[in-house]
């Protein structure tokens, strides 16, 4: 009987312990960059400081109808990238071009938030993008205009979690970071100052005197 207690007990101090654990940039954000957005636009209200909301990686497979193993293949590895289960994405219309018709299969998709948002950015910065060829930093101007960013990766084996060995055929996919930011300065400083390795924006100056 007193075993039984005392693995009740460790059960207890073991799920307690899961529910405190907090991502490291999650810590970054809390304890300097909301205090760094704020006073950089001088936020009246901690509510008004802009956050990641959530991140989605989406693969896109053209002949996913008549390519199941290839799907299955694209499924698997953004699993093991993202640590969660991805969806089929299918088709919203008719393609001619490319022979698809509307609600046929056309690749996978996954959206992350809270503690698996962080871990995977976490990832993302530290490990995968170094291991790009050639890697010299993101653009500046992908972002959408209402504070979103969105880019895109040529070869998934950049991240560890895929073997190399094990994979049907290198693919691409797309990340989108949503953010809360009313405005794309704004998102631009919230994700340089959480790390992502974002190009340089010129200043006015630098434009007029090239211009």
């Amino acid at each position: 009987m007193a075993d039984k207690k005392e693995i009740k007990k460790s059960s207890v101090k073991s799920n307690k312990s899961k529910s405190h654990y907090v991502p490291n940039l999650r810590k970054l954000y809390d304890e300097k960059i909301v205090s760094g957005l704020k006073k950089s636009f001088n936020y009246s209200n901690v509510m008004e400081v802009p956050k990641i909301n959530s991140i989605s990686l989406n693969i896109g497979i053209g002949d996913a109808k008549n390519n199941s193993k290839g799907l299955e293949s694209a499924i698997d590895e953004l699993t093991l990238i993202s640590g969660q289960k991805p969806i089929t994405t299918k088709a919203k219309k008719d393609i001619s071009n490319f022979k698809i018709r509307k609600g046929w299969p056309v690749g996978c998709k996954v959206t992350l938030r809270s503690n698996r948002m962080y871990e995977f950015l976490e990832r993302l910065i530290a490990v995968a993008l170094p291991r790009t060829r050639d890697f010299r930093g993101l653009s500046f101007k992908s972002f959408d205009g209402r504070g979103n960013y969105n880019f895109g990766i040529r070869e998934q084996i950049i991240f560890t979690e895929i073997d190399y060995d094990k994979i049907q055929s290198i693919r691409g996919m797309n990340i989108t970071i949503t953010t809360s930011s009313k405005t794309d300065d704004e998102a631009y400083q919230l994700l340089k100052m959480i790390g992502l390795p974002l190009r340089e924006k010129p200043v006015k100056q630098d434009i007029e005197e090239a211009a």
